[in-house]
């Protein structure tokens, strides 16, 4: 696969494109990686994205362990191995079980799940296949983490949904990591 929106040269760049790429190099990120380099063709789009995904992955009415959760169903759901290299070893660190990252990876629902975990990988499956939550698995969300951590967890899923789409779209090769790609 050719990656059709690879990295830009620094001498390639609009003065918008580095303002947008240097927020990111300056944010929790550390670097242009990932989604963010075909992103950076529409620098007020990824302004945008970045700002937005800074809340969701670091400061999310959920949490980290769970946000990693909803992002490991959405990579899965969306075959999209940047998403999976990148937050599958991210996910351990925080605190999900080997056997439920692998069972993600297996489109399956593990029985390590931490009952809190259930909650949201069975909100996230359902979303994405189902295009919607039935009322019992929303009120379970609802009572454990709030409206507005319902609202969070929606945006979760939509807005790696949308990396997952560009990085799709754009065939961006995943980097290295310490997990094994999905299976395809």
């Amino acid at each position: 696969m050719i990656d059709r929106l690879g990295p830009l040269a620094a001498q390639q760049l609009t003065a918008a494109q580095r303002a947008a790429a240097q927020a990111v190099i300056d944010g929790p990120r550390g670097a242009l990686v990932g989604p963010f380099v075909p992103l950076l063709r529409s620098p007020e789009l990824m302004e945008c994205a970045q700002r937005m995904g800074e809340y969701l992955r670091y400061r999310s009415a959920i949490g980290t362990r769970l946000s990693e959760i909803a992002i490991l169903v959405t990579a899965r759901e969306w075959d999209q191995q940047v998403e999976w290299a990148i937050h599958a070893p991210i996910a351990g660190r925080s605190g999900i079980a080997p056997d439920v990252i692998e069972a993600i990876a297996q489109r399956r629902k593990s029985p390590a799940l931490q009952a809190d975990e259930a909650v949201v990988f069975d909100f996230c499956v359902e979303l994405h296949r189902s295009k919607r939550v039935s009322d019992a698995t929303y009120a379970d969300a609802l009572a454990l983490f709030g409206e507005q951590g319902v609202v969070d967890l929606m945006g979760i899923n939509g807005y790696y949904t949308f990396l997952a789409m560009v990085m799709n779209a754009a065939q961006t090769p995943a980097p290295a990591s310490t997990a094994a790609p999905l299976p395809v």
